[in-house]
C-alpha cells in the first residue's frame, strides 16, 4: 500500500494573530463537519516511545525519518479510538490510522499485545512488532483543542491548535479527570498548514497578509510535553 505524502508547516502565532486569520480563512475555506457549535473539538493522545525514548530522542536530534506512534480519541469518548502512526520521511508526513475497540485498547495500555497477534491491519502489525521487539509503551498524554478549516484544492487542512496541556505522568486517556498543566509558558497558538502537493497561491498570500511573516518551527505536542515532565533520554 502506497502512504500519501504530505506537507505540513507549523508555526507559533499570537492570539491576536489567531484572530486575523481565522476572520479571513472562515470567507473562504470550510470547517471541518465534525467540530461543535464552536467549531473546535477536543483532542486527547496517548503517546507511545521505546524503552529508549527513541521517538524522543529521535525528534531532538533532528533525525529526518521517523515514526511516532500514537493512541487517540475526540472530545474525551472512547466511542471511537484510533491506533495511529505517524511517519515522518525528510520534509513530508504520511499518516496511519485505524480504528480499535474499548477492550484492545485498554490492553495496549496495559502494555499487553497479545490481542494483535492475528491482526489484518498492516500499521496493528507494526504496533504488535515494535511493543515484542523494542518494548514500546504508553509515555505520555497530550490534550488540545483544535479548530480546523478545510479546502478540496490540494487537500489543505488548516488547524489552530490551543490550550496545549500535558497529563501528569498519567496514561489514564479515558479519564475524564486526568491533572493536567500546560506545557508551555504563555499560551502560544500552533498553526498547522497541511496540503499535498502546493499550497495554493490565493490561500498562501491570506495567511501571509493575516499573519505577516510567521516563523516556521519544528514544533512537537509530544516532545513539549515529555520535556516538560523532565523526562531524560
Amino acid at each position: 500500500m502506497v502512504i500519501p505524502l504530505r506537507h505540513e508547516n507549523k508555526f507559533y502565532i499570537t492570539y491576536t494573530q489567531y484572530l486575523a486569520l481565522r476572520s479571513v480563512l472562515k470567507a473562504v475555506l470550510r470547517p471541518d463537519p465534525h467540530t461543535n457549535e464552536n467549531g473546535q473539538y477536543h483532542i486527547r493522545s496517548l503517546y507511545f516511545d521505546t524503552v529508549f525514548n527513541e521517538a524522543y530522542v529521535d525528534k531532538i536530534s533532528g533525525v529526518q525519518n521517523r515514526d511516532k506512534y500514537r493512541m487517540r480519541i475526540y472530545n474525551l469518548s472512547d466511542r471511537e479510538i484510533f491506533m495511529e502512526c505517524k511517519t515522518k520521511l525528510g520534509s513530508f508526513i504520511s499518516k496511519r490510522s485505524v480504528q480499535i475497540p474499548r477492550d484492545l485498547a485498554d490492553q495496549l495500555i496495559a502494555g499487553d499485545p497479545s490481542g494483535l497477534e492475528n491482526t489484518s491491519s498492516g500499521l496493528l502489525r507494526d504496533v504488535y512488532r515494535e511493543m515484542r521487539t523494542r518494548l514500546l509503551h504508553p509515555v505520555v498524554i497530550v490534550d488540545y483543542l483544535r479548530e480546523p478549516y478545510l479546502h478540496t484544492a490540494e487537500e489543505v487542512r488548516i488547524t489552530f491548535d490551543m490550550q496545549l496541556r500535558t497529563g501528569l505522568n498519567s496514561i489514564d486517556i479515558f479519564n475524564p479527570d486526568v491533572p493536567t498543566i500546560p506545557p508551555l509558558s504563555h499560551e502560544e497558538i500552533i498553526l498547522e498548514i497541511k496540503y499535498n502537493r502546493v499550497l495554493p497561491p490565493y490561500i498562501r498570500d491570506l495567511i501571509s497578509s493575516a499573519c505577516p511573516e510567521p516563523v516556521q518551527t519544528a514544533i512537537s505536542k509530544y516532545t513539549l510535553c515529555r520535556r516538560f515532565e523532565n523526562m531524560e533520554a
